[in-house]
């Protein structure tokens, strides 16, 4: 393991070299080993001495069964694998894919998106008779991965004679996904450790099994991230500790204001701050505390704004203050995910914040559920349509309290494609060079799962910009009374609900059955709305 963390801290540095000396007089990384639950509340509070497995990396001797499994499964002429997930369950494994482009293994696809025309691109692009179909919830009864899995089912009972053979299942002992695995006969399941969070599940089933299919050596990753393990060990002190270092820096660079952290990558790990995000905003972002990670923003000099590269040998940051984690070579990311895992633990006992926990998440995917029941009468919606006249003056009463120092999020509940990025990147644009604000860009639901807690728990500096279309192809969920349109429909209006509870600004544009087609019109109207 290579990877060394470089903090160019300017005149946060004494409040740092304090924190990791009080963290010294206190044995804090002894204390986090012995998983004492009192380092961030005491009395403790739930979910904190159960969420602490992902300290000890993946157990050697599991490695065994995962790369025999993988190993039979490609030699019978495996293709494809689609990881049926979300946030924590399908954000390691894109990664992955992604860093290791050049694995000799089968093409690896993420679906976690519910739009219907998302659903339809990935079924249509993979022959069941080749493909290993993964089927990933921690807790068994995430509804966007079940719903993916009904849908696929179908269609691989179309296609073959035993579906269940085109199936594995990674969930907890004893979910309900686990069950569903045994009725219908899936091919395999693995069973993840239940004291590992879904965020922090990269190094444990949830990443290994994908990452083996593809043709990646996950036992080297693992040795790396063991070295990694064994240089933020209970014996390492505490100011040579890189994660604690790492994580007393992102604590108090957030306590001083500069709370957005914007990372620069290399581009061979361009996909790596979207897991980042998810670890960061999640486990940091609740009790109006947190930080806001920009896994594709602009470098600013702003006093807000902590720029974060990452890379191998050569990477560096466009402006100071800073943080530079350098990597000896790919397989060091296993390292890497370790070292922010420890840090963010960490940062959350600088910031006095729950870090294992996600109560605005469930908020969101109770008034979901609501809107699904009962309609959007029964949510109080704030939409508005391109065609509208007053639409840009909405827009300008939404956008006009966004400035230096907060954020704007556009969330885009539309079909993830390549196009639909570079306008919604064209509008964030627009927005940052008007407004000074930091602008990020969620795909819902994915975002849900992810920056979804730090928009409703975190500090009240955002502003709120939901994107919505209405699908003109819709896809029947099979065995349920829904549509993928109707389910990402409710997503995106139990979301609005969840801001709205929390005091948040937000406003909706619909943009028909034009889809991304329309972004360019909501640019311009944006631009007009901010002249």
């Amino acid at each position: 393991m290579t990877v060394t963390v470089a903090i160019d801290a300017g005149d946060v540095q004494p409040a740092i070299d304090a924190r990791l000396a009080a963290w010294s007089e206190s044995d804090f990384g002894v204390r986090l080993w012995d998983r004492d639950p009192t380092l961030w509340f005491d009395p403790p509070r739930d979910e904190v001495a159960n969420r602490l497995g992902w300290l000890t990396p993946g157990s050697r001797a599991g490695i065994g069964p995962i790369e025999a499994f993988a190993a039979e499964a490609v030699a019978e002429g495996l293709t494809d694998v689609v990881l049926l997930g979300m946030g924590g369950s399908s954000l390691a494994p894109e990664v992955f894919a992604s860093v290791f482009s050049d694995a000799d293994g089968p093409r690896l696809t993420v679906l976690d998106s519910t739009h219907p025309g998302s659903v339809m691109r990935v079924a249509d692009a993979v022959d069941p008779a080749t493909t290993l179909f993964i089927v990933a919830s921690k807790s068994g009864g995430t509804l966007e991965t079940l719903s993916f899995f009904r849908y696929l089912w179908a269609r691989a009972t179309d296609a073959v004679e035993n579906p269940g053979s085109r199936f594995v299942a990674i969930t907890d002992p004893g979910s309900s996904l686990a069950d569903l695995a045994a009725e219908r006969g899936f091919r395999a399941v693995f069973l993840a450790p239940p004291d590992v969070g879904g965020r922090f599940s990269a190094l444990i089933e949830f990443g290994l099994v994908p990452a083996a299919l593809i043709g990646i050596d996950v036992g080297r990753l693992l040795a790396a991230t063991d070295q990694a393990a064994f240089a933020c060990g209970p014996d390492a002190p505490v100011d040579q500790n890189p994660a604690l270092r790492l994580g007393a820096a992102l604590g108090e660079f957030a306590l001083t204001g500069r709370d957005k952290v914007v990372f620069e990558p290399q581009s061979q790990f361009g996909a790596f701050p979207a897991w980042i995000e998810q670890l960061i905003a999640e486990s940091l972002g609740k009790d109006g505390r947190g930080i806001l990670p920009v896994a594709d923003g602009s470098p600013s000099p702003a006093a807000d704004r902590l720029p974060f590269a990452i890379g191998l040998e050569g990477v560096s940051p466009t402006t100071a203050p800073s943080v530079t984690m350098t990597l000896g070579d790919v397989y060091d990311l296993g390292a890497a995910m370790y070292i922010l895992e420890m840090a963010t633990a960490a940062a959350g006992a600088v910031l006095e914040v729950h870090p294992f926990d996600q109560p605005d998440v469930q908020l969101a995917k109770s008034l979901a559920h609501a809107a699904m029941t009962e309609g959007i009468d029964g949510i109080d919606v704030d939409e508005w349509s391109l065609d509208a006249d007053d639409t840009v003056a909405h827009l300008a009463t939404l956008l006009s309290s966004a400035g230096p120092g907060g954020y704007v999020a556009l969330q885009a509940y539309l079909q993830p494609t390549r196009v639909t990025e570079q306008r919604l990147d064209a509008i964030a644009d627009a927005i940052s060079e008007a407004t000074g604000a930091v602008v990020t860009i969620g795909i819902g639901p994915r975002f849900l799962h992810s920056t979804g807690q730090f928009h409703k728990g975190g500090p009240d500096s955002g502003v709120f910009l939901q994107i919505v279309d209405h699908p003109a192809d819709d896809l029947k969920v099979p065995e349920t009374e829904f549509t993928f349109g109707e389910l990402i429909a409710a997503q995106s209006l139990g979301d609005q609900a969840a801001l709205k509870d929390r005091g948040r600004p937000v406003g909706m544009i619909c943009l028909g059955d034009a889809g991304a087609a329309d972004l360019p019109r909501l640019k311009d109207a944006i631009t007009a709305a901010l002249a």
